[in-house]
């Protein structure tokens, strides 16, 4: 198959800032790209090839939207799976699966995979609705305290919430809902793994995660993660399991704690281009998303390992800011070395909304981290 500079059509699922990164790579290698998205603002408009307005949940929308494609791909999970299962049968190829999908999209049959194939995570308890939860903490079926997820569509902390006591409990949507363990972890980590359509796979180095302590959104990626090197080969081969469990196709970011007695338990897995992968553009001899475009084609993979150090700081709008973004003291951080700032395209910002990145590359990486300060400290989402 040609795909460069031909009539073989690309489709992405989702507009988002994801799909823009790989519109990079897609028009670097002059692959024709159409995008379905529900937002005529959305990041990929400007880049795409075709840009087509429609719900990413809705049967109709995604399945004539497909039948335009020769490779359908996703930047986004929550999209209409049961579409994309008739596109499979009729012949399209969907990466990742339709299987897959409906098996992440759940955190319940999520977690149930990674006990049916022996893969380390934390214990949980399903349950139907979360009212349920009361019964069982007074039955001692359950105790606090514990990690409450909705079952379906959370994404950056929403749907999340560490539950302390009953009061925590009020106020939760009344859903499809997990409890699990909470883990008293030292890190947390992730690994980015990539499998081709022939089952050729490679895993980015592990990385370490800084949370937001209220916004229960990532703050700092750090590359390499800091931790000992057979602890690093270990969480590498368990997310390398992951993959293959999954017979996943595509890049599949599994995202890990690190316990203080240095086991690994698998927290949960994203099958796409993912936040912990950003700082590859500028630290890797190959990125991230240009990985996923040659996984999904079944080209060969690029190297994976990094030619330097490197830290990510997420742009998120401040608190008390919403409208008209503007990006105050960016030339600021611009005037730093190594610093590169990714602005994503939404035009307007509220609290917390992740607005862009900013990668700091530098051959110490303890540096680099104090660099990633220092941006933090310095630039500033606001609005007009």
């Amino acid at each position: 198959m040609n795909y460069f500079s031909s009539n073989f059509k690309l489709g992405i699922l989702g507009g988002g800032q994801l799909g823009k990164m790989l519109l990079n790579d897609t028009r670097k290698f002059d692959i024709y790209t159409c995008i379905l998205d529900d937002s005529n603002e959305a990041p990929c408009k400007i880049a795409s090839n075709e840009f087509h307005l429609g719900d990413l949940m809705n049967y109709d929308d995604v399945y004539n939207f497909g039948k335009q494609v020769d490779v359908l791909t996703i930047e986004i999970e929550n999209v209409n799976v049961d579409a994309l299962e008739a596109l499979e049968k009729e012949g399209i190829k969907v990466y990742p699966s339709s299987k897959t999908l409906r098996t992440i999209q759940n955190k319940a049959t999520q977690k149930l995979f990674y006990v049916d194939n022996h893969l380390p995570t934390a214990p949980f308890s399903r349950f139907a609705y979360t009212s349920e939860i009361n019964e069982a903490i007074k039955n001692g079926g359950l105790n606090l305290p514990f990690v409450w997820k909705c079952a379906q569509f959370g994404y950056d902390g929403t749907g999340v919430k560490i539950v302390k006591s009953l009061e925590d409990l009020e106020g939760l949507p009344n859903v499809e809902c997990i409890t699990e363990t909470l883990v008293p972890f030292k890190n947390e980590l992730a690994v980015i793994v990539v499998r081709s359509v022939s089952g050729e796979t490679k895993t980015f180095p592990v990385v370490e995660m800084e949370f937001h302590p209220e916004a229960n959104q990532v703050e700092y990626v750090i590359c390499p993660a800091r931790i000992d090197s057979s602890l690093a080969k270990k969480a590498q081969e368990i997310a390398l399991n992951v993959s293959n469990a999954f017979n996943h196709v595509g890049l599949l970011a599994v995202e890990m704690f690190q316990t203080q007695n240095d086991e690994i338990l698998i927290n949960e897995v994203a099958p796409r281009p993912h936040n912990s992968g950003h700082q590859t553009i500028e630290a890797s001899y190959t990125s991230q998303f240009e990985q996923h475009i040659r996984a999904i084609l079944d080209l060969p993979l690029g190297r994976t390992d990094s030619k330097v150090d490197g830290v990510m700081v997420n742009l998120v709008g401040a608190e008390g800011f919403s409208g008209d973004v503007v990006y105050q003291n960016i030339e600021i951080i611009m005037n730093m070395n190594g610093v590169t700032p990714h602005i994503y395209g939404k035009k307007q910002t509220r609290p917390f909304r992740k607005m862009g990145h900013v990668t700091i590359v530098n051959e110490n990486l303890g540096d680099a981290r104090k660099v990633a300060e220092q941006v933090k400290n310095t630039i500033k989402v606001i609005s007009k």
